[in-house]
C-alpha cells in the first residue's frame, strides 16, 4: 500500500482535540472497532531480510543473544549510523513478525523492513540527463527551484506511452523528419502522409518557422531513444496541421481549416499556440465543432502580460467546456515576466521560460524558447497520457483531472482559475486529501476524504503520529469524497487520521 500523507489536513485535525478514544464505524455496512495496537507494514519488501538500529546503552551482548535465539544472521553494520545492522533471516519467522520481537525486546530503537525501492522512472535522452529540460525535473539546477516542474519521473512511473492518441499541432507545421519526432508522426492511412498545409492546400507540412516542431517536441519527443530531448509523452501520434507561414503568421480560414481536418481525421487533442484578440463566430464555431466530436483544444494564454479577462485572447478565451487555457511560468514557479494571466479566462500554467525542443532547421536541431506558446504543449503532452489511463472518460473527466491536479502557487493566486501549476503525477494519481469539518463544541467531529471517484481507501488513527491503526476501508462516492463522524469527548487523548490508497 502507498501511504498518502497530506500535511495541511493533518495539520487541520491536528487542532481537534479529544475525539473519542474508541472508534466504532461503519463499513461495508459492518461495524468495525478499532483494534487496540497494530504495526502496520506496508509492502514491498524484502522477505529474508530486516533492518535494527541498537540502543546506545545497551549490553551489546544482550542484543548477539536476542539475534540467536530469533536464527538471524548479522550482515553488515555501520558504525558511523550508530551501529545499524542488516539482519539476514533464516529461521520461520516473517519480517513482521521478527520486527515486532526486536521492538518488544527493548534492545533496538526501532525495526523495519529492508523496503524495496527503485528510481523514478527517467529517460536516457542527454539533454533529459544533463537538467536542461527542467519543466519535466527541476532539482534547483541553473538557478531554479527544486521541484519547480510538472513532476514528470514521477508521473512516468504510472504511465509513458500515449501511442493511441492523437494530437493535432495546428501550428507552423512539423518536421516530421526530426530524428526525435519521426517515430511519433500520425501517418494518414489513406496516404501515408502526416497531416494537412491548410496554407497551400496540400499534404506538404514542413515547417519553414520551427515553431510548430518545437511545441511537437515538448508534448511528444520521442522519450528514451538516447536521442536529444524528450515529450512529456515518450510515446503520442503528432498529426501536423500547417495553419502558418514561415513568420509565423496566417488567417482564420487556414486555422479553421487546420482544426476541421483534425476533427475529421480523429485527433483527441488540438494544440493551439497561437490567438487573437477578435472573437470571430467562425473560429468559436470550430472549437465547439470540436467540442461536439469530444476533442480537447489547449491553447496558449499569450505573451503581452496582460489580463484576458479584460482583453480576451482566442481560441483561450473560449468559455466552452473543451477550452484548456494555459499561461507560462518561471523555473522559479513565478508567472512568467509577459506572460497573459486571468482569473476567469485562464486555467492553468505550466513552464515555459527557455524551454529546449527540437526545431525545424535540419533534422537534430534543437533550440530554446520562452512563452506561452511552449507551455501549452506540457498540458496537451499531459492530457494524452491522461486520457490513455482512463479511455472511458470524456473530454470534459480529463480536463477536471488535469485542473483538480495543479500545484498551487502564490504566484498564480488570483491569476488564473485554479491558482495552479501543472503537476502531471497528481493528474495521473490524484491525491487522498483529508479535511476537519468545523463544527460546534457538542457536535460531531467530521473529517472529509477526498480523491478521485470510487477509490478504495484505508482509514488510519494514532494518538502519537508513529504508531497508525486502521479503522476502516471504504470508497469514495461519485463525487470523489468520502465523510465520517464521531461524537466527542473530553476524556480521551488528542487523535489523528491518515488515509493511504492501494
Amino acid at each position: 500500500m502507498q501511504i498518502v500523507p497530506c500535511l495541511r489536513a493533518l495539520v487541520g485535525i491536528l487542532s481537534c482535540l479529544h475525539v473519542a478514544s474508541a472508534l466504532t464505524l461503519c463499513a461495508g455496512g459492518l461495524p468495525v472497532a478499532a483494534p487496540s495496537s497494530l504495526r502496520i507494514i506496508p509492502p514491498p519488501y524484502r522477505t529474508d531480510r530486516i533492518l535494527v538500529q541498537p540502543k546506545a546503552d545497551i549490553a551489546p551482548v544482550a542484543l548477539v543473544e536476542l539475534h540467536r535465539q530469533l536464527g538471524v544472521e548479522v550482515l553488515q553494520t555501520f558504525k558511523g549510523i550508530g551501529d545499524l545492522q542488516v539482519l539476514h533471516l533464516s529461521g520461520d519467522k516473517t519480517v513482521p513478525e521478527l520486527i515486532g520481537s526486536y521492538e518488544e525486546s527493548g534492545l533496538v530503537e526501532f525495526a523495519e523492513p529492508d523496503y524495496t525501492i527503485r528510481a523514478f522512472a527517467t529517460p536516457n535522452d542527454p539533454k533529459f540527463a544533463d537538467g536542461t529540460l527542467w519543466g519535466l525535473h527541476n532539482t534547483g539546477q541553473n538557478g531554479g527551484t527544486e521541484d519547480a516542474d510538472i513532476d514528470a519521473p514521477e508521473a512516468w512511473e504510472v504511465l509513458t506511452s500515449a501511442a493511441e492518441i492523437v494530437v493535432a499541432v495546428v501550428d507552423t507545421g512539423v518536421r516530421h523528419t526530426h530524428e526525435d519526432l519521426a517515430a511519433n508522426m500520425w501517418v494518414n492511412p489513406s496516404d501515408g502522409t502526416h497531416g494537412t498545409n491548410a496554407l497551400a492546400g496540400t499534404t506538404d507540412t514542413s515547417d519553414d518557422s520551427g515553431h510548430g516542431t518545437l511545441v511537437a517536441g515538448i508534448l511528444g519527443a520521442v522519450g528514451n531513444n538516447e536521442i536529444g530531448v524528450t515529450g512529456v509523452a515518450w510515446e503520442v501520434q503528432i498529426m501536423a496541421c500547417k495553419a502558418f507561414n514561415n513568420f509565423g503568421v496566417g488567417n482564420l480560414s487556414s486555422a479553421i481549416a487546420g482544426m476541421e481536418f483534425a476533427r475529421m481525421n480523429g485527433a483527441d487533442i488540438i494544440n493551439a499556440s497561437w490567438g487573437f484578440e477578435t472573437n470571430s463566430l467562425a473560429l468559436s464555431n470550430a472549437v465547439l465543432s470540436a467540442r461536439n466530436a469530444g476533442i480537447i483544444v489547449v491553447a496558449a494564454a499569450g505573451n503581452s502580460g496582460t489580463d484576458l479577462d479584460a482583453t480576451p485572447v482566442y481560441p483561450a478565451s473560449y468559455d466552452l467546456d473543451n477550452v484548456l487555457s494555459v499561461a507560462y511560468t518561471t523555473r522559479n514557479d513565478a508567472l512568467g515576466a509577459d506572460s497573459n494571466y486571468g482569473a476567469t479566462h485562464v486555467d492553468l500554467a505550466a513552464p515555459g521560460e527557455q524551454i529546449h525542443s527540437t526545431f525545424g532547421a535540419t533534422d537534430s536541431f534543437y533550440f530554446t524558447i520562452t512563452g506561452s506558446s511552449f507551455a501549452a504543449p506540457f498540458v496537451t503532452g499531459a492530457c494524452a497520457l491522461v486520457w490513455t489511463l482512463h479511455p472511458e472518460e470524456t473530454h470534459q473527466q480529463i480536463i477536471a483531472r488535469i485542473l483538480n491536479g495543479t500545484d498551487p502557487l502564490p504566484a498564480l493566486a488570483g491569476k488564473c482559475v485554479t491558482g495552479g501549476r501543472l503537476n502531471l503525477h497528481q493528474a495521473l494519481v490524484p491525491p487522498l486529501r483529508l479535511a476537519a469539518i468545523q463544527a460546534a463544541a457538542d457536535e460531531p467531529f467530521r473529517v472529509r476524504v477526498s480523491a478521485e471517484p470510487n477509490l478504495t481507501f484505508v482509514f488510519e488513527v494514532s494518538t502519537d503520529l508513529t504508531e497508525w491503526v486502521p479503522v476502516f476501508t471504504n470508497s469514495t462516492s461519485m463525487d470523489g469524497t468520502f465523510e465520517f463522524s464521531e461524537e466527542p469527548s473530553t476524556t480521551a487523548p488528542r487523535r489523528f487520521y491518515r488515509a493511504m490508497a492501494p
